[in-house]
């Protein structure tokens, strides 16, 4: 009886085994528009990797794109106008579990200084300016010399670190976790040797313009070759690291996945929190404080043996709780850069999704024939730039950047009888716009403190008030400019399937 249970099953397994061998070849593996198929050596040898899915990068945490209402929750108390309310879309993407430490940018400056040996100023370039530290009427010179390099702040937020140096640490980032990734793979081995221009560049090396020590290259299915070199193809390696936008950081610090039903955001929250207290409401750590910032004039901690945030300036990178999507300190700590150029009036020009200002277009130089020409003296490729200004008459029905238009920048032109000026020399105000009587002509003259080298920052501080913890408020600064209260996390973008497999 029991041997008469048995053979059927034997006789179906024994079917679809060989219905499957013989039968129809995998729709995955067999072209939809030729019918031939991939990864054969027998018709050419087109290789296709099917099934891949994109690798979590080190320090990264996935942000579930969706919708959501960005901009002003609460009054406008600095009556900037910058900052209307309205729905966007943000595709899903990947950001940093916590600020970028001290015990990172040390390893970034180490690393600088390991393989430029020939270019000692590409790392003094690089280094953090621990001078902002230095106040006129605060005894803050100790930080200047401690902060950065005692290992007692390793788990602390760097600061110091202009926009432009943080996008720099943002490309050396990327090189090195790809080059780990092929080391991962065995294809090539680790090679302390590198310097100068002769290091891992992720585009360099995509572009055959970088040997390093080789320890076996892929198998080549193409006839006319017997091995290759990893191509972006494979899946291997991964997207850049790079400053979050505006939208994506703002989406990301209000993580409304945990105030949401069935499409529905039951509560719009003020902080990365629920409800309008910045102490803690659960139970077990009732009455903490939420974030890092200033409680009132002159309080920065509270008082000897009850320290309300536990933080006299900036607090380990994980402190407090992370918000619903994982990331800590979205409020307070340290304010934060993000890649957006800024305009007050961004909020009604940008797009509905992905929403961001600061496009600048660039194109690897390539010959007749196709190659790309060339590197810079430091192993960086050439490149074309193509301005925003200039892709934007694209989508303009008459002449004119409009796409500035009213934001009072210098490609406006808005102003009858005048023009806009940059106030280097903060000539006649301090304020966002300020105008002055041009005595020779009688006509005004414009100034503004807004121009393409202003950034977004967001977020709050240890040195702000409450009201800036609330993640849609936005200032700037110039991108050359640095602060003891503003660090910066790196974003990558979510590639395939928005929430994953």
């Amino acid at each position: 009886m029991y041997k008469f249970r048995v053979l059927p099953i034997v006789l179906f397994v024994a079917i679809i085994l060989v219905s499957c061998k013989g039968g129809k070849k995998s729709d995955q593996n067999v072209s939809s528009a030729t019918g031939w198929e991939y990864n054969s050596p027998d018709n050419g040898g087109f290789e296709v990797t099917v099934g891949a899915d994109q690798k979590t990068g080190p320090g990264l945490v996935l942000i579930e794109g969706g919708r959501f209402t960005m901009g002003q929750v609460q009054q406008d108390v600095m009556f900037d106008w910058n900052n209307r309310p309205r729905t966007v879309t943000v595709s899903s993407f990947y950001m940093d579990e916590t600020e970028v430490k001290n015990v990172d940018y040390r390893e970034y400056l180490f690393w600088i200084r390991r393989v430029y040996t020939d270019y000692p100023e590409v790392y003094r370039r690089s280094l953090p300016d621990t001078l902002v530290w230095r106040s006129p009427m605060g005894f803050n010179d100790p930080y200047v010399q401690y902060y950065f390099r005692h290992p007692s702040y390793n788990n602390y937020p760097v600061v110091g670190v202009s926009w432009l140096k943080a996008n720099d640490y943002c490309l050396w980032r990327s090189d090195r976790v790809n080059e780990q990734l092929l080391i991962d793979e065995g294809e090539l081995k680790y090679d302390p040797e590198q310097k100068n221009q002769n290091n891992f560049n992720t585009e360099a090396y995509l572009a055959g313009q970088y040997e390093g020590v080789v320890n076996q290259l892929r198998e080549s299915l193409n006839p006319n070759q017997t091995e290759r070199r990893t191509s972006f193809e494979d899946g291997v390696l991964l997207p850049s690291y790079r400053l979050p936008t505006e939208a994506e950081w703002e989406f990301a610090a209000y993580a409304l996945r945990g105030n949401t039903f069935e499409e529905l955001v039951y509560e719009r929250r003020i902080f990365p929190w629920d409800g309008h207290n910045v102490r803690n409401a659960e139970r077990r750590s009732r009455g903490e404080m939420m974030a890092n910032f200033v409680r009132g004039r002159g309080d920065l901690m509270g008082v000897a043996g009850s320290l309300n945030d536990n933080a006299s300036i900036t607090g380990d990178v994980k402190s407090y709780w992370p918000n619903d999507y994982g990331l800590y300190c979205m409020a307070g700590n340290v304010n934060e850069w993000v890649q957006d150029v800024y305009r007050p009036l961004t909020s009604e020009d940008v797009d509905g999704f992905n929403p961001f200002r600061g496009n600048v277009y660039t194109d690897l130089r390539r010959d007749a024939e196709g190659r790309v020409v060339g590197k810079s003296s430091l192993g960086k490729l050439y490149v074309d730039t193509v301005k925003d200004a200039d892709v934007a008459t694209r989508y303009n029905y008459q002449k004119g950047d409009y796409r500035n238009y009213r934001d009072g920048d210098l490609q406006s032109s808005i102003v009858v009888g005048g023009s806009w000026k940059i106030d280097d020399n903060k000539k006649g105000s301090l304020r966002m716009y300020a105008q002055d009587l041009n005595a020779s002509s009688g006509n005004p003259d414009y100034y503004t403190l807004i121009n393409d080298n202003a950034r977004v920052y967001k977020g709050g501080s240890w040195r702000d008030r409450v009201y800036w913890l609330n993640p849609s408020t936005r200032r700037f600064l110039d991108q050359e400019s640095c602060r003891d209260d503003l660090g910066f996390r790196c974003a990558m973008i979510r590639v395939g399937s928005p929430a994953g497999f």
